[in-house]
């Protein structure tokens, strides 16, 4: 005789889990068979020994218009179901506009009245709007303000012996 099992321990976890497990395995195993079931029922196995070429052809034919049939169903298939999605989209859309926009909580902030008056009466509360006060000074650098002389490339520039085909380079000069 099994022991009930309490809700809430670890063993009563595990056999629900696996309980679970063997639950979604018949359930493949049902979708398989009915699947099966579905495809011999839809497309008997054909018989192809004993047929001439004509015989052949003429089936084939067969098939081809079946193919085309079963595709004009499923595009027009596809159409609708493409239709009833943006529909449900706009839907979705047009409840979430007339909901309007979810605010959010604001936390109260406790103050007294004496603070919220002296806040409005005394000037030294007030925010003062002198922002270049706050700025720190920066000094400029000398090293950056002397620039180097601008050169003569023509005066610098000599064929290099190491490269070929009349390559040059360009070299400073110390004058």
């Amino acid at each position: 005789m099994a022991l009930p099992v309490e809700m809430g321990t670890p063993l009563f976890k595990s056999k629900l889990l696996m309980k679970a497990a063997a639950l979604l395995v018949a359930e493949r195993e049902e979708q398989k068979r009915a699947v099966e079931r579905a495809v011999n029922e839809n497309v008997p196995p054909l018989q192809l020994s004993g047929l001439s070429v004509q015989e052949l052809q003429e089936l084939c034919r067969e098939l081809h218009h079946k193919i085309d049939v079963v595709d004009e169903a499923r595009y027009d298939m596809e159409v609708r179901v493409s239709k009833t999605d943006n529909e449900i989209q706009s839907l979705a859309q047009r409840v979430t506009e007339l909901k309007g926009l979810k605010r959010p909580h604001l936390k109260r902030v406790k103050k007294t009245a004496d603070d919220m008056l002296g806040a409005y009466n005394d000037p030294s509360k007030l925010m003062k709007a002198d922002f270049k006060a706050n700025l720190k000074t920066v000094e400029r650098k000398k090293e950056d303000e002397k620039r180097e002389e601008v050169t003569d490339w023509r005066k610098t520039w000599r064929p290099c012996l190491e490269w070929k085909a009349g390559r040059s380079c360009l070299t400073l000069r110390n004058n």
